[in-house]
């Protein structure tokens, strides 16, 4: 049996906090040695202007394994987005990608073998937002992490899964806009 992970897709959505808390993490997962590797390693070393990449670290000076590469879905614009995105959230995902390691959804033996890119969803208000609780933010992001990998490595949903829902599950601003919301 081959005990290679080339790649892995997971995604999850932990919202319930106050607003603009909700995480929702989209991931890939593969051995650094394919394409992951490849991907990481280009990504690293071509920024984008508003969408900088950073390593997953649980301090300025402490990066994660598998080492997690961190990609930013909204634009980033001024600084205070930044500081939480790069301090709060980046620090949950690296304590999520831990989490995964610790519950056996990421093989330990493999942590020095296999890489992690995330697109990370932080929503624009935080950065506006005066009564922020951090402490809740870094919950649902960490929570939201780890649950995203646990799908990737477990495959799911699966096909069959999707296939028995596919009619019962409408995409949330879909039905808004059916609704007339959007």
């Amino acid at each position: 049996m081959n005990n290679r992970i080339i790649m892995r897709t997971g995604e999850a959505l932990i919202a319930g906090g106050p607003p603009g808390t909700a995480a929702e993490p989209e991931i890939i997962i593969g051995e650094l040695d394919g394409p992951i590797g490849t991907a990481i390693a280009t990504m690293t070393a071509g920024q984008v202007n508003g969408h900088t990449r950073v390593f997953a670290i649980l301090n300025t000076d402490i990066q994660v394994r598998p080492v997690t590469l961190m990609v930013s879905k909204v634009t980033v614009k001024n600084s205070r987005y930044t500081n939480i995105l790069m301090g709060t959230v980046q620090a949950a995902i690296a304590n999520g990608v831990l989490d995964a390691v610790r519950a056996g959804d990421i093989p330990k033996e493999k942590a020095n073998d296999l890489g992690i890119i995330v697109s990370v969803w932080l929503n624009p208000s935080v950065a506006t937002d005066d009564n922020l609780d951090h402490r809740v933010l870094f919950d649902i992001h960490r929570k939201a992490m780890s649950t995203a990998i646990h799908k990737a490595m477990n495959n799911q949903p699966n096909i069959d899964w999707l296939l028995e829902n596919q009619e019962k599950v409408i995409h949330k601003y879909f039905q808004m806009g059916l609704d007339g919301k959007i």
